[in-house]
């Protein structure tokens, strides 16, 4: 799952410090030895901290452009430097203002266990990139870095539908369990250390590499967490903080995913609040009752009748993820009306026509793309890995009730899918130590960025992460995306990160930015109105928010 990309990669999120390692044998955990007095770095820690990178071109022009690229060496196990060690590679794009240089700015786009090597390319046309280092890195377990790879189990063995029944439960069960032994049989002893904490000791040590006393952050989804985390561990070493789209503090990690669910429904009733204000132009029903029943009506028919690769688990995750983006809601109108009046909903209804059926068929071809591409980020074994950190249920009743709940309310986008049982409810291994309890005691005040409609990372994180450090929050209002900065039609909030990273001024303590606007259907151009097929707009729209994203 990642919480990250502002169109639609997934979630994660946990990490840090004090409990058991189960691992072949029960060993206690401790912290490397104090630095001595002085010393911020722990004497068997050094010889990781004063190692030079070899840089050299990263390759692959179209991802990397000039950036350089490195690998260092880090402990596998924080608590035990002296034995296994891994690698973590990172890239480099050098402050192009060097006189006006203020250090180095190291970014994650979160995931958990999102490749963050070619974030600084990505990100190098923004003004940052004048006056810092912008650092990248694949964190631990994934990308250049050591692997952490896990036995896939096939979707195909499931029946993992949208809205299941009582006796369709278990094979979410099974296929948590299937997973969870699938990843025990393959991903070694490296597993356990990959943590939301290790991963921050990771970013401390690429600090010292870089030979800087101070490093300055940009963290995107789940590295909003991960951010946060380094505070806390390393309140000494962080200047400046940006935590863009923000994890609950306290909902790590299945209660973030259960806020999320409740998100995407958010949305699906703020677009029928919206085609209902427009019913003359869109005619899907004179009030948002009649929209959601005309939305219910085509889910329970492609239930019965799919349409191509449109059955109603497909439209469910669909209908979730189109509903959060109301800058594209003529499209998503346009898709519901054309499957309405190619689909007959009522047994008397007349069999549509061809042209009918044919525009019915381009429907469901548009709304297969946008759900495909939502499922085919799903898995990753570093994700599993981090999410476990956290403890989660064994009780699978807990997870009955909810799925039973949400399959009713909150069927839509991630629904069911992130309520059912993890891999994490039959975690293999004790984990080596707690989540971090956050702080920010020791470093500067940092910026929270937080969409008001965000399901990946639900509303109600942003204003959590900005009270319980203390920073200032930026609310992007009616808006469904996520990962603000740096996106196109989000220059408030860029205009307000850059300001704070390179001139140091803060936003208020709470302020706002206007998000995407809705589709003015007086304009005459919405998708009604284009002779291109559906299937073919919504491509270019999704062609279109990867290139104005610089995140993912």
């Amino acid at each position: 799952m990642d919480f990250s990309s502002r169109t639609g990669r997934r979630l994660g999120t946990a990490g840090s410090m004090l409990g058991l390692v189960a691992m072949g044998g029960v060993l206690a955990w401790a912290p490397p030895a104090a630095a001595e007095p002085g010393e911020s770095v722990a004497p068997e820690l050094k010889s990781f901290y004063q190692q030079e990178p070899a840089w050299k071109p990263c390759g692959e022009e179209d991802v990397f452009g000039d950036l350089e690229c490195a690998r260092i060496t880090v402990p596998m196990d924080y608590a035990n430097p002296r034995g296994e060690k891994i690698r973590v590679a990172i890239s480099r794009r050098k402050a192009t203002d060097e006189e006006n240089r203020r250090g180095i700015l190291l970014l994650n786009p979160g995931g958990p266990g999102g490749d963050g090597l070619d974030l600084p390319a990505d990100l190098g046309d923004q003004k940052i990139g004048e006056v810092y280092d912008l650092i990248g890195f694949d964190p631990r377990g994934v990308g250049q870095s050591t692997n952490v790879n896990c036995s896939a189990v096939d979707f195909e063995d499931f029946n993992l539908t949208s809205r299941p029944t009582d006796a369709q439960l278990h094979d979410y069960t099974e296929f948590a369990r299937q997973s969870e032994v699938g990843c025990d049989r393959t991903a070694g002893s490296l597993r356990p250390h990959i943590t939301t904490a290790n991963t921050a000791r990771d970013m401390d040590v690429i600090r010292g590499v870089l030979g800087e006393e101070k490093t300055n952050y940009l963290g995107f989804s789940y590295g909003t967490y991960l951010g946060a985390v380094y505070g806390s561990l390393f309140p000494g070493q962080l200047d400046r903080s940006v935590l863009d789209s923000s994890i609950h503090p306290d909902m790590v990690w299945r209660d973030q995913f259960l806020a999320a669910s409740r998100a995407f429904t958010e949305n699906v009733d703020r677009f029928a609040e919206w085609a209902a204000d427009n019913d003359d132009r869109l005619g899907l029903g004179e009030d948002p009752e009649a929209v959601r029943a005309l939305i219910e009506d085509l889910a329970e028919k492609l239930n019965e009748e799919p349409v191509g690769e449109l059955d109603r688990t497909v439209f469910d995750d669909y209908v979730g993820d189109f509903a959060r983006w109301q800058g594209q809601w003529d499209l998503f109108a346009e898709t519901l009306a054309k499957l309405r009046d190619g689909v007959p909903l009522d047994e008397d209804d007349e069999e549509p026509d061809a042209e009918a059926q044919a525009d019915a068929e381009d429907a469901a071809e548009a709304a297969a793309k946008v759900a495909t591409r939502s499922r085919d980020q799903l898995n990753n074994g570093t994700t599993t890995a981090v999410l476990c950190e956290a403890d989660w249920p064994t009780d699978l009743n807990v997870y009955y009730r909810d799925m039973r709940e949400y399959r009713d309310k909150h069927p839509y986008g991630w629904g069911v899918a992130v309520v059912a049982p993890w891999p994490c409810t039959f975690r293999s291994y004790t984990p080596p130590e707690k989540p971090v309890e956050l702080k920010r005691d020791g470093y500067p005040t940092g910026v929270v960025v937080q969409g008001e409609y965000d399901p990946q990372t639900a509303y109600e994180g942003g204003p959590a992460m900005a009270k319980r450090l203390r920073d200032s929050l930026v609310i992007v209002e009616d808006d469904g995306g996520h990962a603000y900065y740096g996106g196109e039609g989000y220059e408030c909030v860029t205009e307000q990160i850059d300001d704070y990273l390179i001139d140091g001024i803060l936003p208020g303590s709470t302020t706002s930015c206007p998000g995407i606007p809705r589709p003015d259907l007086d304009a005459g151009d919405t998708a009604a109105d284009s002779d291109e097929p559906l299937a073919d707009q919504v491509q270019d729209m999704l062609d279109e928010q990867e290139e104005a994203s610089p995140v993912g």
